[in-house]
């Protein structure tokens, strides 16, 4: 039976909300305690593949069985896959590691659509051809068992936070309630206490918006380290409207899809001023998380690529700070104070899932997804041999 080894050697693969390319992340774990972070790297998609991904946000938006694949969908799973399996074999051939070194592969796939109101969530990336293409098992499609038990699908890290929580540096070691922030695409956070608890959920946008502002507004793909943002003031009018957001009330657990935030119209702002804006709303609706937190958290560890933006950090100091009792003040930290990798948290965590799946270890909680109860997940495939069958399904 799959799970009886006390360490494996898992690769994460994730193509974030961001779409901005494939996150590698190498790990050695027994799906607990135990954890060993090795090699990443980023392997970034040109600008014309990023342009098929947008087109495909458009295309998904008919799908209403999560199997579907309308479209130019079937053709773009294939790509993906491919671009996977390059990826993974260039990876590991500069460092020296053969594909038989690697015990498992935790594939995310591509997000088109995430509608845990409709109860179903679809990523792209054949996982049985990754399979087949690489030796590697592949576990893949870690969401679906969750929102078939009534969760949100989302977000799967909290489990994976908690385990470097664990692992903190002696000077931040024993700040609890602690909180793991990631902002790609989409912002998330994981609260976890002393004792293991977590409550997680999504916050509202992260990097999505400011990206699709200085694209359509600057012909730029993104807002490379906050550099438009720095440039800009807060158009505080716009932001209290973005700030009353329904989502913002709504009870957590709870999870968004990319386009769930709708872009302002053109003309409100001059470019700067507007990804500045953007950027004060993702600090705020952060900050904004504390509202349904039974305790304000005493460390803040920012990871992803917001991180980097300068606006947003200054914002979230500022903002968090506000709200703490002055004698018990919270810290802030970049996931890199801590010792760790904020661009490969996310990677890594999807190799810790992989192996947690193969062990049928639980990686989904009523307070992190909404599900009903603690559940394990996943899809394993198997690469293809005479006496095998190609995939195979754990709950």
């Amino acid at each position: 039976m799959a799970g009886q080894k006390k360490q494996y050697v898992a690769i994460g693969m994730m193509s974030g909300t961001s779409m901005d390319g494939i996150d590698i992340a190498l790990i050695r774990t027994n799906g607990k305690s135990r954890l060993e972070r090795g090699p990443s790297a980023l392997v970034p998609y040109k600008a014309g593949f990023r342009k098929k991904l947008l087109k495909a946000l458009e295309e998904a938006k008919t799908i209403r069985q999560r199997d579907e694949r309308p479209g130019k969908l079937a053709k773009l799973e294939d790509e993906i896959a491919e671009r996977h399996v390059t990826a993974l074999q260039d990876f590991l051939a500069s460092r020296n590691l053969r594909l038989s070194d690697v015990d498992v592969l935790g594939m995310h796939g591509q997000t088109v659509l995430h509608r845990p109101d409709l109860g179903f969530t679809v990523q792209l990336g054949d996982a049985d051809t990754v399979a087949s293409q690489t030796g590697i098992p592949v576990v893949h499609d870690l969401r679906a068992n969750d929102m078939e038990h009534g969760g949100q699908g989302a977000p799967l890290a909290p489990v994976y936070h908690r385990a470097l929580a664990r692992n903190l540096p002696e000077e931040y070691a024993g700040k609890w309630p602690a909180a793991f922030v990631n902002i790609g695409g989409i912002a998330n956070i994981s609260w976890i206490t002393e004792e293991g608890g977590m409550i997680a959920f999504d916050t509202g946008p992260g990097n999505a918006l400011i990206d699709q502002w200085v694209e359509r507004e600057g012909g730029v793909p993104y807002d490379q380290d906050g550099t438009i943002s720095g440039e800009g003031k807060v158009a505080k009018k716009l932001a209290n409207k973005l700030l009353k957001h329904p989502y913002f009330e709504a009870e957590a657990p709870k999870s968004l899809d990319r386009g769930d935030f709708k872009l302002p119209e053109p003309g409100w702002a001059s470019l700067e001023d507007g990804a500045r804006t953007l950027a004060h709303v993702t600090a705020a609706a952060i900050a904004k998380a504390c509202e349904h937190l039974p305790e304000r958290p005493k460390l803040w560890v920012i990871c992803g690529g917001g991180r980097k933006n300068a606006s947003i950090m200054d914002d979230l100091h500022k903002l968090i700070a506000e709200g703490d009792d002055p004698d018990k003040p919270s810290t802030v930290i970049t996931a890199e104070d801590a010792g760790f990798d904020g661009d490969m948290v996310e990677a890594e965590a999807w190799a810790y899932l992989a192996v947690r799946s193969l062990r049928e270890l639980k990686i989904t909680w009523p307070h992190t997804t909404g599900v009903g109860k603690a559940i394990t997940g996943g899809k394993l495939a198997i690469p293809v041999r005479e006496d095998s069958s190609a995939s195979a399904t754990r709950k």
